[in-house]
């Protein structure tokens, strides 16, 4: 099948860690595409160096441009996360490519999460280079529509704990902080910082451990910053949330629609029910 008008050419798709740029590879190459791989050394996954693919470090982004270039790439997909941020410092010594596209990233590198995002992506199409979001190119794996897609659904309790997480959810990412919370018995007990979701998760595990939550159940809700850039880092879930959530003791998970990546649809979705777990969709908050 070939590519979608809308996107043609070749793209290039920058890996970090998770299985995000291994769906998108898959994807693109059933599309009939030859994606390029451009690993980021010590983040993307061992199988995405199987197919073509370049490697740079975290601080030889500068030679970002220089691969694109030559390898005559019309569109870029940012997918997976980076664990660490460079020194900016050691970035900017000799051989790590196009210094003026070099400083741009490691100013950018200085921003929030979302800040930062924005600025890596305009200073990729200020070189004539079109960034796409994962879920351009595969559409299924965002959240489906507002509803119940586990066997089990959220009981009353339950969804007094989503509306408080939610919440909280919002607040934080506002302030481009996180875009997850969890809430027990109505009450927020985790907020997710720089940590991700999984160490948030065994935070309360811990908690509960040492009988600082008292209560049963609680809910993790996950939604987009009022202000995402929706082309990259959207909240994601996959079976290893799902393992983290019953550890913590949750009753369920529950994430914004259509802008909330779902890894490994069927088997995040069969890990849940296995658990019993619920995993509820809403609709995104009105501005």
């Amino acid at each position: 099948m070939d590519l979608p008008a809308t996107i043609a050419g070749r793209t290039a798709i920058v890996a970090g860690n998770g299985l995000l740029p291994v769906a998108v590879a898959e994807s693109l190459r059933k599309q009939g595409g030859n994606p390029l791989i451009v690993a980021i050394k010590g983040e993307a996954e061992p199988e995405l160096y199987k197919g073509e693919h370049a490697e740079i470090s975290i601080v030889e982004l500068g030679g970002l441009v220089k691969i694109l270039k030559a390898e005559g790439i019309s569109n870029v997909v940012l997918a997976g996360g980076i664990r660490h941020r460079p020194e900016f410092g050691a970035a900017l010594r000799p051989g790590n490519g196009n210094l003026v596209a070099l400083y741009r990233f490691m100013r950018a590198f200085r921003l929030g999460d979302d800040g930062l995002l924005r600025a890596v992506i305009a200073t990729i199409e200020s070189y004539g280079f079109r960034v796409l979001g994962a879920h351009e190119i595969v559409p299924d794996i965002l959240a489906p529509a507002p509803g119940t897609i586990t066997r089990k659904g959220a009981d009353k309790e339950s969804i007094a704990d989503m509306r408080a997480a939610r919440k909280a959810a919002i607040m934080i990412g506002s302030l481009d902080i996180g875009q997850a919370a969890i809430a027990v018995g109505r009450r927020v007990v985790a907020l997710e910082g720089v940590e991700g979701t999984d160490a948030m998760l065994q935070r309360v595990a811990e908690l509960r451990l040492a009988k600082r939550i008292n209560r049963k159940g609680g809910v993790l809700v996950k939604c987009a910053k009022p202000q995402q850039e929706v082309r990259a880092d959207l909240p994601a879930i996959g079976v290893s949330t799902v393992e983290n959530a019953v550890k913590a003791g949750l009753k369920g998970i529950a994430v914004e629609a259509g802008r909330t990546l779902i890894l490994g649809y069927e088997e995040t979705v069969t890990a849940a029910n296995k658990a019993g777990l619920f995993i509820e969709t809403f609709e995104q908050e009105a501005p």
